[in-house]
């Protein structure tokens, strides 16, 4: 199983990436980079790739409305050259909250909108020239949608490090994992809980195999999680109150009522009345009342946070569950302790293995 790790969108940003080259001796093995509503991620994959060798780079996740798809194919290309061949471009629709309070475009057919940017990327990276006319982009642009007439068909002007980069799809709702299950190297779920993995995701997950192209590769799952490994108690009860907060933002706050997709997904997960209650708490402004109202047994189903034991009891439930691999969020910030939790836990995982 491989191991990633999220760098911090601005605060702590370069002390992080200063810890890089440790982490990648102990066993990280991917940094993620996202993208929200601030820094962008690009140039701060292109730093990273500066001061890196071996671990490998990834966006999570760029969304599909604020660049054009041929955009998102040039700039995994440069991603991929400057990091000489280390690079995903991990890609999601993200919310109407961010793609229309932030970018100011509307926020509509994102299932269409993906399907036509993952046969745009391919064939920019492909070096074909670029031709399609889809029900979202109609690339060179026709003048029954707005064009010309002068639009050109163009293929990239340098030959990429790989025709094929990977392409990693975040995607919450059933129709969306099994677009990431037809079409994409690998599936990224927020909130992944392995025992009930099968029941919320095997479907959709079916129905996207099931139409996939026999020289993709099998789909590649990956989970994320805030992680913690320790022995003293009251450490590992902060851990465990960090996740909680973690947990209320997003399950209360991170979309309107009835329109909050991780809500959704938590609902599906078996915590209907939970997720109602912190989502009440949270829009009311008792946001500490809501961390508390997150179950136990949400926490220790999507984190690893506690002694050894129960870390690798769980780092096997995600082995178990076909997770490829984990994007993890270390609680502790500085980068020794960093470089000592991953050591313990690919100590942990190596244990798990062998098995």
């Amino acid at each position: 199983m491989k191991f990633g790790m999220p760098i911090p969108y601005a605060a702590g940003f370069k002390q992080a990436v200063e810890g890089l080259r440790a982490l990648e001796d102990v066993g990280l093995d991917v940094v993620t980079v996202p993208e929200a509503y601030t820094f962008d991620a690009v140039s701060r994959l292109g730093y990273i790739a500066a001061r890196t060798s071996r671990v490998e780079l990834a966006t999570s996740i760029l969304n599909i409305y604020s660049r054009t798809p041929a955009l998102l194919a040039m700039t995994a290309a440069g991603l991929d050259h400057v990091s000489g061949g280390r690079f995903s471009l991990g890609i999601g629709s993200s919310g109407p909250q961010v793609v229309e309070g932030f970018h100011g475009v509307p926020f509509h057919a994102p299932l269409g909108r993906t399907r036509e940017i993952v046969a745009i990327c391919r064939q920019v990276w492909g070096r074909e020239r670029l031709e399609l006319h889809g029900r979202h982009y109609d690339v060179p642009l026709t003048p029954e949608r707005g064009g010309s007439g002068l639009g050109r068909s163009l293929k990239l002007v340098d030959a990429p490090v790989r025709p094929r980069i990977p392409m990693i799809l975040a995607a919450l709702g059933p129709k969306n994992i099994a677009l990431a299950a037809e079409l994409f190297e690998a599936w990224q779920p927020i909130f992944y809980h392995p025992e009930s993995a099968d029941e919320v995701f095997g479907a959709p997950l079916a129905e996207g195999r099931a139409k996939r192209d026999p020289l993709l590769a099998g789909l590649r799952v990956i989970a994320d999680a805030k992680f913690f490994v320790g022995d003293d108690e009251d450490e590992i009860g902060a851990a465990r109150a960090e996740v909680r907060a973690a947990l209320a933002l997003y399950i209360g706050g991170m979309g309107a009522r009835g329109k909050n997709f991780y809500h959704h997904l938590v609902t599906r997960l078996g915590f209907g009345a939970a997720a109602d209650e912190i989502q009440d708490l949270y829009l009311g402004g008792s946001k500490d009342a809501a961390a508390a109202a997150v179950p136990g047994a949400l926490v220790d189903g999507i984190a690893l946070v506690g002694r050894p034991d129960h870390v690798e009891q769980r780092l096997a439930a995600y082995a178990a569950a076909g997770v490829d691999q984990l994007n993890l969020s270390p609680v502790s910030t500085g980068n020794a302790e960093r470089a000592r939790q991953f050591a313990l836990l690919r100590k942990i995982a190596d244990a798990v293995t062998a098995r």
